[in-house]
């Protein structure tokens, strides 16, 4: 990661709403995480949790309770470095969802911000709070732009992204842009990384998912990752899974 720079990195990520971090994971540890994630998700009887399509795995809910490499994978000092600016001293891990676009299986998403968080149970009506639904028996609601404002996603490339496996396109800057407000989409950027590259970006960052090429034979599998600055929530919420970034002494040597 010769060519990183943590100070410009956070200078891309206020003003643009994301940044690629290179390199984080080789080719033996992408390698052991697959194995992981795909052995858990086949086993998995819970649709909820593991989806699939005709039998192929296309994504999976609860990473973190699942999958415990998810907890660990990530902490490496470049990136601990980047959360400790980003999010301060008491940043957790949050979820873990994995997204997969299987050849022959692929899918697209809308335009969007990711507003929803995982929470331990539905309380009260909230200003922080809105729209309660459960996602894989786990309570969710949309979460304000206060608290969203205070967290950063690490998606976890496991493949290369490239044109033919259905990237992901951001609109940079949106993640500044009032709720409501209309977006053009003219200034759209089709986001390109290598296999081992983090793409890290501000959840409010507006974004789509297009569909893989006809006839690709490549997968486009990632490790979704959500950090929050704040331990505690207002108004008696809590998260259903926080893992505190600093308190841990494990640091994976970088790739």
């Amino acid at each position: 990661m010769s060519d990183w720079n943590n100070k410009t990195a956070c200078s891309e990520i206020e003003s643009f709403g994301f940044a690629i971090m290179p390199q984080v994971l080789d080719d033996d540890a992408i390698a052991s995480l697959l194995d992981a994630i795909e052995k858990k998700l086949s086993s998995n009887l819970d649709p909820a949790e593991s989806l699939k399509g005709q039998g192929v795995v296309v994504g999976g809910r609860n990473l973190l309770t699942m999958v415990p490499e998810s907890l660990t994978c990530w902490r490496h000092a470049p990136v601990l470095d980047l959360l400790r600016e980003l999010l301060g001293e008491e940043a957790g891990l949050v979820r873990g969802l994995y997204f997969d676009k299987p050849p022959e299986r692929s899918w697209s998403l809308p335009w969007h911000k990711d507003r929803t968080i995982a929470v331990q149970q539905h309380r009260s009506p909230s200003p922080a709070f809105s729209k309660p639904t459960v996602k894989a028996g786990v309570p969710h609601v949309e979460a304000s732009e206060f608290h969203l404002n205070r967290m950063i996603t690490l998606r976890i490339h496991l493949d290369a992204m490239t044109n033919e496996n259905g990237p992901l396109r951001v609109l940079p800057g949106s993640h500044l842009s009032k709720k409501g407000e209309i977006e053009s989409e003219g200034a759209a950027k089709t986001i390109s990384v290598s296999a081992g590259d983090i793409f890290v970006m501000r959840p409010l960052l507006t974004h789509c998912s297009i569909a893989s090429q006809p006839g690709t034979r490549l997968h486009r599998r990632i490790l979704h990752l959500e950090f929050s600055a704040d331990r505690t929530l207002p108004d008696g919420y809590e998260w259903a899974h926080f893992e505190p970034v600093f308190l841990r002494e494990r640091i994976a040597p970088h790739a």
